[in-house]
């Protein structure tokens, strides 16, 4: 049975005529006679009886008749749906991130261009996050480090100020900034051991000769604005987590450099699949210039 044999028979049955069928499907009235007689010979049945010069449908072919219909609507309507997804109207953007502090303007931006898309995060540490776009898991991932991989592809996106946070009536509370020699003997809570914000911190102090006493490592930024609020020590974050709080002045390391980075991140052989470089499409609107990174 051949898909062409059932097109014959369902423009012959819809229309009623093997002359009306020929016209709709652009072929011959012979072709359209040989495409449904070879399927009743295929399976020894009989479609359509002949009266007078009408035809009409045998039960067994009114029976094929409700198949056919199923079956060419749910043509059309994959039609219909690749059509829409290769004009991105619909379809599912997987997205893996390991905060949703920078992730969020890009969702939105996303959104704003591409409404009829599905879009999922899933939000993790890196080692989970860059396994997940390697396994296929996700399309597109944004990270704060991205180690050199030929299989990847990492384009920079923006970086943010490391900020020590300190509780309103602490001695530092009514300054502008920090220096680095300043952070000495302070009691810190810092984020765990090879989180980006840490490394940071911990090589801006080493380059200026600086041991901070470490009294808390909290892996929660929330909990690490709850320590500083009740006078445990000094907090540091990246200045894109700090949400402001009364109890709380963040204030700025001023003669160190001290820098989280937000990267997008996505398979090198996947940068032209459409809902990536759809992606990247609105990322490049968003960081006009922005050159990527192997």
């Amino acid at each position: 049975m051949r898909h062409t044999q059932l097109r014959s028979f369902h423009a012959v049955a819809r229309s009623g005529s093997f002359t009306a069928a020929a016209r709709e499907l652009g072929v011959s009235q012979p072709t359209i006679t040989t495409q449904v007689k070879s399927l009743e010979d295929e399976f020894g049945i009989e479609l359509f009886v002949r009266r007078g010069r009408r035809i009409e449908l045998t039960e067994t072919g009114g029976g094929l008749l409700d198949i056919t219909r199923r079956l060419f609507a749910d043509e059309k309507e994959a039609a219909h749906y690749l059509n829409e997804t290769r004009e991105l109207k619909t379809g599912h953007l997987r997205v893996g991130a390991v905060g949703p502090y920078h992730v969020t303007d890009m969702l939105a931006a996303f959104n704003a261009r591409y409404p009829g898309l599905y879009v999922s995060v899933a939000v993790g540490n890196s080692r989970q996050t860059v396994a997940d776009l390697l396994d296929y898991r996700t399309d597109v991932a944004v990270l704060a480090h991205v180690d050199p991989d030929p299989r990847l592809v990492a384009i920079p996106y923006r970086r943010h100020r490391v900020v020590v946070m300190c509780p309103a009536d602490h001695g530092f509370a009514r300054r502008r900034g920090l220096r680095a020699r300043e952070m000495a003997g302070q009691r810190l809570i810092v984020r765990e051991a090879g989180s980006t914000t840490r490394r940071a911190f911990d090589q801006a102090m080493r380059q200026a000769g600086v041991e901070p006493q470490v009294v808390m490592e909290i892996g929660s930024r929330e909990s690490i604005r709850e320590a500083v609020a009740k006078g445990i020590g000094l907090g540091v974050v990246s200045e894109a987590e700090f949400i402001p709080d009364p109890r709380i002045r963040a204030l700025p390391v001023t003669d160190a450099e001290i820098y989280t980075y937000a990267h997008v991140v996505h398979l090198s052989e996947r940068q032209n699949a459409r809902l990536v470089r759809a992606f990247l499409g609105v990322l490049k609107g968003l960081l006009p210039g922005t050159r990527a990174r192997r």
